[in-house]
């Protein structure tokens, strides 16, 4: 079990059990964007301060909390300028993430066709995410990238995800057809915290 401690902890990881004890995967998720919406604005709660430091060659991933009552995890990702993901997805689990600082680009994608192991994909809408807005992603429309736009300032992010996720599905154009994207599966570690 993961757990940090923090300015507000305890009281955004109550109001994140209150929401996942819904028990709906909609309300859930919900409830969660509500939350965290509220959080991120609160001025009693403050991540940790490592969460502002970027890591040079990847964007980081900080396991903050995970919930021994009812399994999800609370991940802070910090962005730095220019960094982001490929098409990916979760692995079919639910997912809630909130800008906590900065602006980031998430750019939603439905399945349009599968070829055995092909994936066509086709673009469903991108928006440009500020601090304190939250979104989610209910399997199967999990489909996504997420990119920080700016090319000076870092970005921040909290995800709750439905359980620690350990692996995800990342997708790549498959050989001159950039149109049809294979699927490989790529194994999540978590950054290291280093405590204030």
């Amino acid at each position: 079990m993961t757990t940090l401690d923090f300015p507000g902890h305890d009281k955004l990881i109550a109001s994140l059990d209150a929401a996942v004890a819904l028990g709906d995967d909609r309300a859930i998720t919900d409830a969660l964007r509500k939350t965290l919406c509220e959080m991120i604005c609160d001025e009693d709660v403050a991540l940790p301060e490592c969460v502002l430091e970027p890591i040079a060659d990847h964007y980081a991933r900080r396991e903050l909390y995970t919930s021994p009552e009812h399994g999800y995890s609370v991940v802070a990702m910090t962005w730095g300028p220019g960094q982001g993901t490929k098409i990916h997805d979760h692995s079919g689990m639910w997912c809630v993430e909130g800008v906590w600082k900065g602006r980031l680009e998430i750019t939603q994608y439905e399945l349009a066709e599968r070829d055995d192991e092909r994936y066509r994909f086709v673009a469903a809408g991108t928006i440009e995410a500020g601090t304190g807005s939250a979104g989610s992603l209910i399997p199967p429309h999990e489909y996504h990238t997420i990119r920080n736009p700016s090319d000076k300032a870092i970005a921040v992010s909290l995800h709750v995800y439905q359980r620690t996720m350990v692996r995800c599905g990342v997708f790549s154009p498959t050989g001159d057809d950039a149109e049809w994207q294979s699927r490989g599966e790529r194994l999540l570690g978590t950054d290291q915290i280093v405590p204030n």
